[in-house]
């Protein structure tokens, strides 16, 4: 299987003004086809080093992936930079020149002289045409490697590599594999518990297996490199069976699961209507779980903390409030060293309070603590 590794060109990414959606799309398509990614970087609009990063990657990789740095402006260096790299000119194209005419003429625009640099392109290189927007891609191949560069702006950068880049790939690396992932989402064990368990499954190596740890919750993702999809399937659920036999309740999902969705799945089943009330998470359980659809009806954020002990006779007034059949009082205590959450459950069977500390990041409390209480529901 080849190699590759991505590059995104732009200031505006260094400097945290534009988040980057265009690494994980490629990186997601590259291994749908079992391409090997092994590295992923950033990099501002400075040309030479943008071409130093591109001759680096070629020493390490068969396929480099940049996106971003090819619009009409000065400060879009991709071309000369990719030309420096290589160690070439930049030529003028006549005929993507009428492609950005004709683009251009189609939007009912007229294109300013700078958008002459558009239709330059290093000496040597394919030009892909953009049918979605102004800025032409191109492909520079090499005996030992091949640079591809894609606009920045999301949907064209999506529409070639779907449309132009993945068939060329298949057809000059003899794509026939695959890469699969499968995430198991776990609820109410921390990192090392897990690890505790399923440690000597981490040491594979193929599949992988590997953790995520988040506030509250800890995904394990198996990847797999197979011949066929087919076989792919096989082998994650292999080791998939283990990992559920060993964490068994733990896990609460996988892949597009969301832990508030298997929560009020609970809850439906039951035949069970939730409300909520909660004080100092900044809203986050209630539009978490009034974005998902379910039996919430609805629930109240607090402008002071209760005390704790206030928390059932609250949680009783919601139900009523409500006409709810579970009532959840959430709140979360800062502390200087921890934070301090106080949870009352009531629900048609029984009456619970919780009291549970977290002394990660103050910024990740309320995350944590939103991960426990619909861990709470989950489980009933």
């Amino acid at each position: 299987m080849p190699s590759a590794e991505i590059i995104t060109i732009g200031t505006e990414l260094l400097l945290g003004e534009t988040v980057d959606t265009n690494t994980r799309y490629i990186a997601r398509a590259l291994r749908d086809e079992g391409v090997d990614l092994y590295r992923t970087s950033t990099i501002g609009d400075n040309p030479e080093r943008i071409a130093e990063i591109i001759r680096e990657g070629l020493s390490r990789a068969e396929i480099i992936i940049t996106t971003g740095g090819l619009g009409p402006t000065i400060d879009d260096p991709t071309r000369e930079a990719v030309a420096l790299a290589l160690g070439v000119e930049t030529e003028f194209r006549p005929d993507l020149w009428e492609q950005i005419l004709e683009r251009f003429k189609r939007y009912g625009r007229t294109p300013t002289e700078n958008n002459k640099r558009q239709a330059f392109i290093p000496q040597g290189a394919t030009p892909v045409e953009n049918s979605v927007g102004t800025a032409p891609a191109f492909i520079c191949e090499r005996t030992k490697g091949v640079i591809i560069s894609l606009p920045g702006v999301p949907r064209e950068m999506e529409y070639l590599m779907e449309h132009k880049v993945l068939p060329y790939l298949r057809e000059r690396y003899q794509l026939t594999g695959v890469i699969k992932a499968r995430v198991l989402h776990t609820s109410g064990a921390g990192e090392s518990q897990i690890d505790e368990r399923i440690g000597d499954l981490e040491q594979l190596q193929n599949p992988t297996v590997g953790l995520a740890a988040h506030a509250g919750q800890v995904d394990v993702r198996i990847t797999v490199k197979a011949e066929t999809e087919t076989e792919a399937d096989a082998l994650i659920s292999k080791i998939e069976d283990q990992i559920r036999q060993r964490l068994r309740a733990w896990i609460y999902g996988a892949d597009d699961d969301t832990l508030e969705g298997v929560a009020l799945d609970t809850l439906t089943a039951c035949g069970w209507t939730l409300t909520v009330v909660e004080a100092n998470l900044g809203g986050r359980l209630i539009r978490q779980l009034a974005g998902t659809p379910g039996p919430f009806v609805g629930g109240e954020v607090l402008t002071s903390a209760p005390a704790p002990e206030e928390l059932l006779s609250i949680s009783q007034a919601a139900c009523e409030a409500k006409s709810a059949d579970v009532a959840l009082a959430v709140v979360l205590i800062p502390g200087e060293t921890q934070q301090t959450l106080h949870i009352a459950l009531i629900t048609p069977e029984e009456d619970r309070q919780v009291t549970r500390t977290y002394g990660g990041p103050p910024l990740m409390a309320p995350r944590w603590a939103v991960n426990l209480s619909l861990d709470l529901i989950r489980k009933l």
